[in-house]
């Protein structure tokens, strides 16, 4: 890379992240943290989203704007912001309950033409776009987050658009780690970064399967070390360091992140209906994937709501 800050866009899912025993709340989903935790390592990061004139959607905007991420591209929709409802058991999150409110969006065309200036955009599972996959790889490399996503049909559909695949892979093996890495790297994905909690991490590429420990912490909260150990990965490799230094570096910044409650912090008063709120398995029932670019009269709906940005 001839830069020394890779220019990054985080397009999607977003939360606020509700801990309801505290009655506070926190900024976050997999995009949202992506961002930021880019940025802290040095990236220049954008966001694009959707969220709402409501407490949930300023703490998500306050916190880019406060960590320095772009959000020109953050749009206001009527609704609700989206929201998570989490528990922690021994400092494990355990998730009770969601709604993902207006955070479903199709990418707008200045969402696609920023997307043409950065050196990667990052996106996953939760942000359910996979349809528009293969034209974000035509525009620039893609980061995919599969979270904890398996099946090798839905990584076969998406691995070939991915510059990085990550997946969480807590519970799994070193074999089986081994073994989804290289599936991932066979379906097409050029870097594949499982992450396995405290049993460490590998990165798998062009030159073979790099390994690392954790760094050993008593987590506060291990909610966006996941995240951050990806953003770390894809920061690295897009300013072309060594695959060991990347993995030590990563396993660093997710065992500070395990330090403190939240993702990244910025804990506000919650200030969010959870009434609506839905279980896990009830969110991927029913949540409607974005048409893709082919399918224009559907995926128009997308946009027909009112948007407006923030004053």
């Amino acid at each position: 890379m001839s830069r020394t800050a890779p220019r990054i866009l985080a397009f999607g899912d977003n939360v606020v992240d509700c801990y309801r025993d505290q009655n506070r709340m926190f900024p976050g989903g997999n995009c949202v943290n992506h961002a930021v935790f880019a940025r802290r390592f040095g990236a220049e990061t954008a966001y694009a989203g959707a969220v709402s004139d409501d407490p949930a959607g300023h703490a998500i905007r306050d916190a880019f704007l406060a960590e320095g991420v772009e959000t020109s591209l953050l749009r206001l929709l009527p609704g609700q912001t989206a929201f998570c409802v989490i528990a922690t058991q021994g400092g494990e999150r355990v998730f009770v309950g969601a709604n993902l409110g207006v955070s479903i969006i199709a990418p707008s065309p200045a969402d696609l033409a920023w997307m043409k200036t950065v050196d990667a955009v990052h996106t996953g599972r939760s942000s359910h776009v996979d349809a528009w996959l293969a034209h974000f790889a035509s525009l620039t490399r893609v980061s995919y987050d599969f979270a904890t996503i398996r099946d090798v049909d839905r990584i076969a559909a998406v691995a070939p658009h991915c510059f990085l695949a990550g997946f969480s892979g807590g519970g799994m093996t070193r074999g089986e780690a081994r073994t989804l890495a290289a599936t991932a790297l066979h379906y097409g994905a050029r870097w594949a970064v499982i992450t396995r909690g405290g049993d460490g991490a590998l990165l798998a590429g062009p030159d073979g399967i790099y390994e690392a420990p954790a760094v050993p912490v008593q987590p506060v909260d291990t909610l966006g070390a996941g995240d951050t150990f990806i953003a770390c990965t894809l920061v690295g490799l897009l300013r072309n360091e060594a695959p060991e230094a990347i993995l030590r570096a990563a396993a660093e910044a997710a065992a500070q992140t395990c330090l403190s409650p939240g993702a990244f912090g910025y804990a506000a008063p919650m200030m969010v209906d959870l009434s609506s709120a839905l279980t896990i398995e009830e969110i991927y029932a029913r949540t409607r994937a974005v048409p893709g670019p082919e399918v224009e009269p559907a995926a128009a709906t997308y946009e027909k709501r009112a948007t407006k940005t923030f004053s």
